[in-house]
C-alpha cells in the first residue's frame, strides 16, 4: 500500500505545493481541531502539522504514523519525546525565510525610526495641508546611518538582519545569552550590549531560558528612544512591561510580528492601545509569497528524502 499522507492544516500554507514524487496517498484538511487530529491521521504514515499540536496521547494513539513534518522551523507543537518513544521522526524546515524575515525587521526599524506612522496619520488628518510651510515638523526623526543595531540570537536571520542593517551604515553587535558567565569571541556581555543598542532585535528560539527575556529590567537598561523588534516569539518579552514602557517614553517604539497568544482571541493590551510608536504585523514575517514558496518545496523535500530512506532536517 502506498504511504498515506495527512496535512492537518493546509490552510496555514497559502501558495501551492507540489506533488511527493513516490506513489502515494494524499489527504489536506483547511484546519484541524485537537480533537480531529486521530481520527483524521488514522492509517496515515506521514502527518503533516504547522500549528496543530501533536502531543503524546495523539501519537501513541498512531500506531502507523512514521513521520511528523513540521511545516515551519518552530517544532514546540510536537512532543519529540513522545516521537521518539515510538519510533517517530519528526523534521523541520529551516534556513528558508532568510530574505523575507530580515527584511520584515528591517521595514519595522525603518518606519519607527522614520515615525512613518506618526507621519501618515498626520498628513490623513490633514496636519500638512494646514502647514505654514513647505514641510510639517512632527514626531523627531532618526537615521538608522550611525546607530547601533543589537541582535540577541546569532543564526541565519540574525545575520541576514545583520547584513541588511550593515547596508544603511549601522553598527552591528551581538549579545551573549543572559546569565552568560563566559563571553564568546565576537559577542558582548549581555548587559552591556543591550545598554548600547539603538535597534534591539530580537533573532532567538523560545524556550524556558530565553521565556521573557526582555523585562522590565531589560528594557530599563536601553538608551532612551531605543527601538525594540521581535520577528521571533512572542514569549520572548514581557509584554506588560513593554507596554508601559512605551507609553512612559522609556523606549522609542517597538515593532512586533508576534504575540505571545497567537491568534489573539482572548485580546491583548498591546492591541488596545494606539501608540505611533507601536506597529503590530499578524506574524506574516515569513509570509512573502517567495518566501512561503521555498518552504513548500522544502516541506515536500523533506517527505521524499523520508520515503527514500534518507531523512533530513531530522529533530528526533
Amino acid at each position: 500500500m502506498p504511504p498515506r499522507i495527512v496535512f492537518l492544516d493546509r490552510e496555514t500554507l497559502p501558495v501551492p505545493v507540489r506533488a511527493v514524487n513516490v506513489p502515494h496517498e494524499w489527504a489536506q484538511y483547511p484546519l484541524t481541531t485537537p480533537a480531529e487530529v486521530v481520527s483524521r491521521l488514522e492509517g496515515a504514515q506521514v502527518a503533516i502539522t504547522n500549528k496543530v499540536p501533536l502531543d503524546a496521547a495523539t501519537i501513541a494513539a498512531l500506531p502507523a504514523l512514521k513521520l511528523i513534518a513540521v511545516a515551519a522551523t518552530g517544532y514546540n507543537q510536537v512532543d519529540l519525546v513522545a516521537a521518539r518513544q515510538h519510533g517517530v521522526t519528526v523534521c523541520n524546515i529551516r534556513d528558508y525565510a532568510i530574505a523575507g524575515v530580515a527584511e520584515h525587521a528591517l521595514m519595522l526599524m525603518l518606519a519607527l525610526k522614520r515615525q512613518l506612522p506618526a507621519y501618515r496619520h498626520a498628513v490623513a488628518a490633514g496636519d500638512w495641508q494646514r502647514a505654514p510651510g513647505f514641510c510639517l515638523f512632527g514626531a523627531p526623526m532618526h537615521d538608522l546611518a550611525g546607530g547601533t543595531l543589537v541582535l540577541l540570537g546569532s543564526g541565519t536571520l540574525a545575520q541576514a538582519t545583520a547584513n541588511l542593517a550593515q547596508a544603511f551604515g549601522m553598527r552591528i553587535v551581538y549579545a551573549e545569552r543572559k546569565g552568560a558567565t563566559q563571553i564568546r569571541t565576537g559577542y558582548r556581555a549581555f548587559e552591556e550590549a543591550l545598554a548600547q543598542a539603538d535597534v534591539l532585535s530580537l533573532h532567538c528560539p523560545l524556550n524556558e531560558q530565553t521565556r521573557n527575556v526582555i523585562s522590565a529590567r531589560e528594557l530599563a537598561l536601553l538608551k532612551p528612544g531605543c527601538v525594540l523588534i521581535n520577528t521571533a516569539r512572542g514569549g520572548l518579552v514581557d509584554e506588560a512591561a513593554l507596554l508601559a514602557a512605551l507609553q512612559s517614553g522609556q523606549l522609542g517604539g517597538a515593532g512586533l510580528d508576534v504575540l505571545i497568544e497567537e491568534p489573539p482571541r482572548n485580546g491583548n493590551p498591546l492591541l488596545d492601545v494606539n501608540l505611533p510608536n507601536l506597529i503590530i504585523t499578524p506574524h506574516v514575517a515569513w509570509a512573502s509569497v517567495e518566501t512561503m514558496s521555498v518552504l513548500a518545496g522544502q516541506l515536500i523535500d523533506n517527505i521524499e528524502a523520508f520515503l527514500r530512506g534518507e531523512p533530513r532536517n531530522v529533530l528526533v
